[in-house]
This record gives C-alpha cells, sequence and structure tokens, in this order.
C-alpha cells in the first residue's frame, strides 16, 4: 500500500553567519521543491516564507539576535547545536520522516560547544546510537562511502579492516535501498597504485579488502572489487554497465572524484544513522556571504534526497503498523 501524502521534513537553515539562510531562502522559493513535501522550518524569525506547505518550528534560536556575517564564533555554533538537536527531535518523534540542514561551520561548532570530530558523531551520540556509521556523498545518481574518513593518511592502512569494509558495504547499500533502489550495483577501491600489483605496492587488496568484499557478501551484501582506484570511478560512471556506488578506503580518493564531478553539485547523506539526514557537500562560503551569489544547487539536491528518504521511512511505517496493531 502506498501513500500519497507528502513527507514532511525538517529544514534548517544552517550556520546564520554562512550562505545557509541565502541558500534555504532560496529553495523556499523553488515552487517544485515546495510541492514535493511538507517543510518544518528551523530557521532565525527574520527568514520568512508565505507558502502554505512551510510551517515555523517554534523554538528558543529563532528568536536570536543577529550574527556578524562570516565570521565564526562560538554563538553560531550554540545556535548551530541547539537547531540540530530541534531538527533531530522531530524525525525522531515522528513530527518529520527526514532532516535536511544547509552547510555548518565546524570550527564554529567546536567553539559552541561540539567535542566530537564531526556533526556526525555528534548526531550519533546525541541519538544515543553506538552502531557504525559514516558520511556518504552522492552526486547525481553516483553514491560513495568510505572506510576511514577524517584521519591523517599514514593511519590508514592500520585502520583497515575485513569487519571496516563490510560495514562500509552495508552502510551503503541500505542508504541506497532507503532512497529507493533496490538492487544497488557496488564497487570497491583498493588502496594502493595499480591495486598494489599483485603485492608488489602493499598488499592490502589481498589480505583485507578482498575479504572484507567476500564478508559482505556472506552477509547479503553484494559489491564488485577490489579495482584500481585511479579506475574505479571511470567503470562507475560509464552509462552501460556502470555503478550505482563506490567505497573508498579513505576521504580523499572519493572526495577528489565526487568534487571535480559536480561541486556545486555533491551531497552528503549521514550513513548508518537510525534516521535520515542530508546536508550540501560544500561549505559555508563565507567570503561570499551576503552578496546573493551562492549556487543553490547542492542544497535543492540535499532537500529532494531528504524527501526521497523521507517518503522511504514514511512508507515504512505504513508497512509496519498493521503488524504493531495485531501483537
Amino acid at each position: 500500500m502506498a501513500s500519497s501524502k507528502r513527507p514532511k521534513i525538517a529544514l534548517f537553515s544552517g550556520d546564520p553567519a554562512g550562505i545557509g539562510p541565502e541558500l534555504v531562502t532560496k529553495l523556499l522559493q523553488d515552487t517544485e521543491a515546495m510541492q514535493s513535501a511538507d517543510v518544518v522550518l528551523i530557521a532565525q524569525g527574520s527568514q520568512s516564507t508565505a507558502d502554505a506547505r512551510v510551517s515555523r518550528h517554534a523554538w528558543a534560536g529563532r528568536h536570536a539576535a543577529d550574527f556578524a556575517p562570516g565570521v565564526a564564533q562560538a554563538d553560531n555554533g550554540r545556535f548551530m547545536l541547539q537547531a540540530l538537536s530541534e531538527g533531530v527531535d522531530l524525525v525522531r518523534s515522528g513530527a518529520a520522516d527526514a532532516f535536511c540542514f544547509a552547510p555548518l561551520n565546524k570550527g564554529a561548532l567546536r567553539m559552541g560547544g561540539m567535542h566530537q570530530e564531526d556533526e556526525l558523531r555528534w548526531f550519533s551520540e546525541y541519538l544515543g546510537f553506538d552502531g557504525e556509521c559514516g558520511e556518504l556523498n552522492v552526486l547525481r545518481n553516483l553514491w560513495t562511502a568510505r572506510v576511514t574518513s577524517h584521519v591523517a593518511l599514514r593511519e590508514v592502512s592500520a585502520l583497515l579492516s575485513p569487519a571496516k569494509v563490510a560495514n562500509a558495504i552495508r552502510m551503503i547499500t541500505e542508504a541506497l535501498h532507503a532512497a529507493g533502489v533496490d538492487r544497488p550495483r557496488l564497487a570497491v577501491c583498493g588502496l594502493n597504485p595499480h591495486n598494489g600489483d599483485g603485492g608488489n605496492y602493499g598488499d592490502e587488496e589481498g589480505r583485507i579488502i578482498g575479504p572484507g568484499v567476500e564478508l559482505a557478501a556472506s552477509q547479503g551484501y553484494a559489491a564488485d572489487g577490489p579495482f584500481p582506484a585511479d579506475t574505479a570511478f571511470v567503470r562507475a560512471s560509464r552509462p552501460q554497465g556502470g555503478y550505482d556506488g563506490v567505497v573508498t578506503m579513505y576521504h580523499d580518493q572519493g572526495q577528489i572524484a565526487m568534487k571535480l564531478l559536480g561541486f556545486e553539485q555533491g551531497v552528503t547523506v549521514h550513513g548508518g544513522l537510525p534516521i535520515p539526514i542530508t546536508t550540501p557537500a560544500h561549505g559555508t562560503a563565507y567570503d561570499i556571504v551576503g552578496k546573493n551569489l551562492a549556487n543553490p544547487q547542492a542544497m535543492r539536491n540535499a532537500f529532494d534526497l531528504a524527501v526521497r528518504m523521507g517518503r522511504a521511512r514514511q512508507r515504512a511505517r505504513i508497512f509496519k503498523q498493521p503488524m504493531e496493531t495485531q501483537t
């Protein structure tokens, strides 16, 4: 049974000193986007909308004083952390189906009280979630996951394990399912030049990554590889026989390729968490704040993906309801 009801998206305007408020204003003016969902807006009171599909969330930060543009400071960080908790609470309580937010500034978040390495870990702790999670990046129909993330390159090899490779495959598979891809095709990158060249340039492919692919397959999450990293994205982006997702071993292995393919279009999904959370993959762009130059495409893409994932979450609740009623 399918639902004709629009999903409800909690939408936060992001760092108030960055381009987030401008991006969200442009998104709210996008008639097509607003027709796809109902929106609960988490923003300062000065950010207005006349769209009947948009309701304002009543929260203390709504009445915050204006912030100095283009400056990272503790006030910004506290505002953002409060808003993030509001958005998570809306989805967790069932008042919204997914959470989408404009870019944040990590420096301001830390000044405002965030002690985790990034907002993903903050979300995980706030939700009381102790499972595996990681950033997924999305550009049009191509997704990437990474086994390691914000760590020094010299530490990557020691942090790899078959279990972590398998977990990254599982995480991106489940996220693609939540976005409506029934049978995702995944490619897995090697770590070393030329995939290690049979052990001449490193043995992680045969010792760790290959076994990780096999472990994932035994758990019901199929993937191909490992492939040499310098050709994996060529394989993935082929019109015929390509892939829906690529699993990389470290941050820049996937990020460089994705940003070259479309810097102002990419989306970050906070994968593995129990609720859908999306945001543009770019930053707060302090240098262009107030100039009306911000490109809203990635914000629109993040919103559209939140709508897709929110609709899937909504459907899952509908199918689950009769079972709960019978018990």
